[in-house]
């Protein structure tokens, strides 16, 4: 069996997991014929590493020359890992006019107008377009899908949903691309879109309206100030008062100095801007209500300030309660450690029948990134014999779209004081 070929666009943090998919565990399916970025010390770096070990260079590409390699390499498919996620839909959208298949990265894209675009591209193309949504195949969560899909608690009528980013991860958002809407649809579509997707999965239903709160009162510059931070700098590298600041991120040692401080002199960007500067306009604090099409409403929150890193949902359904409790190890982007791994003893799930105790349901574990969805998901997108899932984890643009769309409504909603029809923002058009 031929070896399908992939290319990769966007080489920051979270490339890493498809590119050693591809090398390692997958290589007798998978062939990595090209990577492509903005930074040229990115790729080679990559490149460095490699060829380390036992593999060879990959050829490069810098982001003007994306047909380029297209016409090239003759992909089979695109992996789209870039930041901002602003760029996400411009490569996707690309890739399948030249013919390729798409895996792309969460958030699929960032507003409404992107996303109607690459809807309307993937109609016209007929091409393939897959969203790593690696929550979904976490074991804890497939068991909450499987409670709710058996009809333990009945009809979901309810859902209270608190989503904790503690002062690393959390803070981390407002050091980089992050900290500015045009770039990330802020947290609400670049992180929350992961929480959003869950229960739009867990519920098999779609949001029709919402309202959301958002502000920002921990990561500004009064918090700086009761600090004794007032004469910070613009980033930690540089800044005046960084031996007393607990935020402080030395991007000179590690992965930080091989990804961004030695790229730096090529394109300018600084990974450790200060988390309370004055141009970051995204919330820290989102309060977002939404209405489900077959009646359910969710009540979720998002913070990103909390001393522990961590999530609680709790499921109120016809027939009974279905309660989950996690929380997830420490961590920042880019730094090494495994992403959004659950800590061990500290997950929980609970099924409250209809005039019946509690009863504590055993929880099952995995390793890997996401609480052990990572390995499952590449099984699921590079093995073409990977079994078969009663579950449908594998995401296409229909749900990146309602996930991203929550967010986006959200926004829109606090902009404009007032709830936000979400068909309304495809033109009416129902998916």
């Amino acid at each position: 069996m031929s070896k399908k070929r992939y290319v990769q666009v966007g080489l920051g943090g979270r490339s890493r997991m498809f590119t050693s998919a591809i090398l390692g565990d997958f290589s007798s399916l998978a062939e990595l014929v090209a990577i492509c970025d903005t930074n040229q010390g990115r790729m080679d770096f990559f490149n460095r590493q490699i060829t380390e070990g036992e593999h060879e260079a990959i050829p490069t590409y810098k982001a003007d020359q994306f047909d380029r390699m297209i016409a090239e390499k003759k992909p089979d498919t695109v992996i789209v890992t870039t930041g901002p996620d602003a760029t996400h839909s411009d490569y996707i959208c690309r890739a399948m006019e030249l013919g390729c298949d798409v895996v792309t990265e969460k958030p699929m894209t960032t507003d409404e107008v992107r996303c109607r675009k690459i809807l309307e591209t993937q109609k016209k193309t007929g091409r393939n377009v897959q969203v790593s949504f690696n929550y979904r195949y976490a074991p804890p969560r497939s068991q909450l899908k499987e409670l709710i899909q058996a009809g333990e608690i009945g009809e979901v009528l309810s859902i209270d949903f608190a989503w904790l980013l503690n002062t690393s991860h959390g803070a981390d958002y407002f050091r980089r691309w992050h900290r500015n809407r045009k770039n990330s649809g802020s947290l609400l579509v670049h992180k929350s879109t992961h929480h959003f997707d869950l229960v739009n999965w867990w519920i098999d239903d779609a949001p029709e309206e919402v309202f959301c709160h958002g502000t920002r009162k921990f990561y500004t510059p009064e918090t700086a100030k009761q600090r004794g931070l007032e004469k910070h700098g613009e980033r930690c590298l540089t800044c005046p008062v960084k031996e007393k600041c607990q935020f402080y991120l030395d991007i000179t040692e590690g992965h930080f100095k091989d990804y961004y401080y030695d790229c730096e002199k090529e394109d300018g960007y600084f990974r450790d801007r200060c988390v309370f500067g004055e141009e970051i306009d995204i919330f820290d604090n989102m309060s977002v209500s939404v209405k489900y099409r077959r009646g359910a409403v969710l009540s979720y929150l998002l913070h990103a300030y909390s001393p522990y890193e961590g999530y609680r949902i709790a499921f109120n359904g016809t027939k009974g309660r279905l309660e989950h409790h996690a929380c997830e190890n420490t961590y920042i982007s880019g730094d090494g450690t495994v992403p959004g791994e659950l800590e061990k003893g500290n997950t929980s799930i609970t099924l409250i029948r209809e005039f019946s105790a509690p009863e504590s349901i055993e929880v099952r574990t995995g390793t890997g990134g996401h609480g052990g969805g990572d390995p499952i998901l590449l099984t699921d997108m590079f093995d073409p014999n990977a079994p078969a899932d009663p579950l449908k984890r594998k995401a296409g643009t229909r749900d990146g779209a309602y996930s991203i769309l929550i967010g986006v409504a959200a926004y829109h909603s606090i902009d404009q004081h007032k709830p936000i029809n979400v068909d309304a923002l495809l033109n009416g058009e129902r998916l």
